[in-house]
């Protein structure tokens, strides 16, 4: 069999491509699956993307892509199946899969974890945001052979339009990637949290709190990010996001934090910041929204937040308490093992190919 894997960014660099599909590509030779992995934009495009400005090279890296995109449709007729996580082209409407399954017969399957279909932008990049075509996700899985949905939410609202709807979560490697513990012995707590600059927003209620509990504990409010949001916060440390050094500053937290509002949005969200924390024995704080509470189990791995008082007292306990935080990372990182991690869904992904 061979397969061909469209998506929007270079290899090794996109959280949802890296904790999709690409911790799975060794699996898929091991099992007699051949596959070709195409991105959309190329490296350079990538680079300056998210920053401000650039518009002539961004339109350039577009204009390009779309040639490579094109040409690329001549030379489907080898492959069995047609791999597509979130789209085949970053901006527009939804050609490329249509020619794909409409035109060539080619089956599609089709991959996403967040609720694509609404819009969500960077603040560098509104000038392509009509350009975005979030309604085209209807499209093309009512096109799809098959659809990998990132939990329950997304899968009911794929089933709309595509028969034949897995879920297949986003998980962890914790052989060979989160593959450390937290030691949480330490002499300075750490509070983290981790993301890009467009889901900071969610972190924005939570300052409040952070600011409450500074004025009683000695602590860092450590955020790691693509870009400094300056928090204006006495504990507040920034560490900018580097894939070489991504474990290394995750274990540098002591608790690791998950809000988010309850809107349509959110409940589309895979709880990848939760997975990442108690995959290293860090134990999560989240908000009661979406898979946020099948992945925590409260007071068993992390505590489960409902309102602003929680927030403040399950910290404020997690500061005081190093064997609660051991206790609890102990059984978060149990938890990733057993139902979140890649050897236990690998299985589960092959299946998308039968």
């Amino acid at each position: 069999m061979k397969i061909l894997i469209l998506a929007p960014y270079p290899k090794g660099i996109a959280p949802s491509q890296r904790f999709r599909f690409e911790q799975y590509l060794n699996a898929l030779n091991k099992n007699a699956i051949e596959y070709d992995y195409i991105p959309f934009i190329d490296l350079k495009t990538w680079n300056i993307l998210h920053k401000p400005g650039m518009f002539l090279g961004k339109a350039f890296g577009m204009m390009k892509a779309f040639a490579k995109r094109f040409w690329l449709m001549f030379f489907l007729g080898q492959y069995d199946f047609i791999f597509i996580h979130r789209e085949a082209s970053h901006i527009g409407p939804p050609v490329f899969e249509f020619i794909i399954s409409q035109i060539l017969g080619k089956k599609i399957i089709y991959d996403f974890d967040d609720a694509i279909w609404l819009p969500n932008y960077s603040v560098h990049n509104k000038a392509f945001n009509k350009l975005k075509w979030y309604s085209k996700v209807k499209s093309i899985l009512s096109w799809s052979y098959k659809a990998s949905a990132g939990n329950e939410y997304l899968k009911n609202f794929a089933l709309n339009y595509c028969p034949d709807v897995l879920v297949n979560p986003t998980t962890i490697d914790t052989l060979h990637h989160h593959n450390q513990i937290k030691d949480q012995e330490t002499e300075k707590i750490i509070i983290g949290w981790t993301g890009t600059l467009t889901t900071i927003k969610y972190l924005e209620d939570l300052l409040p709190v952070i600011s409450k509990l500074e004025k009683e504990h000695d602590f860092e409010f450590k955020i790691i990010c693509n870009e400094n949001p300056n928090f204006p916060l006495k504990s507040f440390v920034f560490k900018k996001w580097e894939k070489d050094t991504e474990i290394d500053d995750l274990l540098t937290f002591n608790v690791g934090l998950m809000p988010l509002k309850d809107d349509i949005w959110a409940q589309g969200k895979c709880g990848f910041k939760a997975l990442q924390y108690m995959a290293l024995g860090i134990p999560a704080l989240v908000s009661p929204v979406g898979v946020n509470s099948k992945i925590v189990d409260q007071s068993v791995n992390g505590f489960i937040c409902k309102q602003e008082e929680d927030w403040y007292n399950y910290l404020e306990k997690l500061i005081l308490d190093s064997p609660l935080r051991n206790e609890l990372g102990k059984m978060a990182r149990k938890k990733i093992e057993q139902e979140f991690s890649v050897d236990s869904n690998t299985n589960n992904f092959l299946s998308l190919f039968k």
